[in-house]
């Protein structure tokens, strides 16, 4: 599989961890001696649920089809934008789960 040792694999995967737990470790210990969170940062920080959201959806929503036509009809697209559209007007969250899921299904399996 590999020309690796056992012990060189098991020694990166160690050294990731505790990269990671130190990386951690990190913002709390610094949180932790800060007593109020600078405003640019917190303004900032405002922007990283939705920015994570949208990298996660995003590339399941957006496909490349073969035609223009595949592309905007595909049903995964249709059901984000009335999803979006929900969560717009209602500012609910599962509502706008429900009304994506449901205009998924019923594109997917009785329209389409």
């Amino acid at each position: 599989m590999t020309e690796h040792s056992p012990v060189a694999i098991w020694a990166a995967i160690l050294l990731i961890g505790v990269a990671t737990y130190l990386i951690r470790l990190s913002f709390i210990h610094l949180f932790g001696r800060i007593d109020d969170v600078p405003p640019a940062l917190e303004r900032a920080l405002r922007f990283v649920p939705p920015a994570v959201l949208a990298g996660l959806v995003a590339p399941a929503v957006i496909t490349v089809g073969p035609t223009l036509e595949a592309t905007i009809v595909d049903e995964r697209l249709l059901a984000a934008i009335l999803a979006g559209a929900v969560a717009w007007r209602t500012e609910d969250m599962f509502a706008t789960i429900g009304a994506g899921m449901v205009a998924f299904w019923v594109l997917r399996f009785v329209v389409m």
